[in-house]
């Protein structure tokens, strides 16, 4: 009886730092978003930037998403965008044509949610995870329970990247 008590209270722990995924309703995560850690199974070009752009959330006609960053890259400035289609789970999107699963997880800490993808990238199966929030600041709760989530993943703690934040994308001058 006490070992299932442990059992129990165990999960319950790990449980407790993500939310319920979001319902049909992702309003939640429209507007501006801050990346604040990332971590992957595989070595991918972009993976340790030292610096990123916030990322912008719309929320498309049918549930879709449509999400935008701005990167810098050889002294350039490129807006990217990243369309998440709905599935019929809620806060599971796929992306680049079914290739990749995209799961959007609240945090229970205020205005952080985990973005977590697995699927193919360049021939190979990739699983990542990024924490965004509302602003600039890194939460110690929030990063604290991304990499608990992460290690659950499979994915390693200690490999997390935290960039800097970049308010704007200035190009390097010719």
């Amino acid at each position: 009886m006490r070992a299932l008590l442990l059992t129990l209270g165990l999960v319950a722990s790990l449980q407790a730092q993500v939310a319920p995924v979001l319902d049909s309703s992702t309003e939640d995560v429209s507007g501006k978003w801050y990346l604040k850690a990332v971590t992957t199974d595989q070595d991918v070009p972009g993976k340790d930037q030292e610096s990123v752009l916030a990322m912008t959330f719309s929320v498309l006609e049918g549930g879709d998403l449509e999400a935008k960053v701005t990167s810098q890259a050889d002294g350039r400035c490129q807006e990217t965008s990243l369309f998440l289609e709905k599935t019929d789970d809620p806060g599971r999107y796929t992306a680049y044509g079914g290739k990749r699963e995209v799961f959007i997880l609240p945090l229970r800490v205020r205005d952080h949610f985990i973005l977590y993808c697995e699927g193919e990238l360049a021939g190979r199966q990739i699983r990542m995870a990024r924490l965004l929030g509302r602003n600039p600041d890194v939460s110690p709760a929030a990063l604290e329970a991304f990499k608990k989530y992460a290690q659950r993943k499979g994915l390693s703690p200690e490999d997390v990247f935290t960039p800097e934040q970049m308010e704007i994308c200035e190009p390097a001058s010719d």
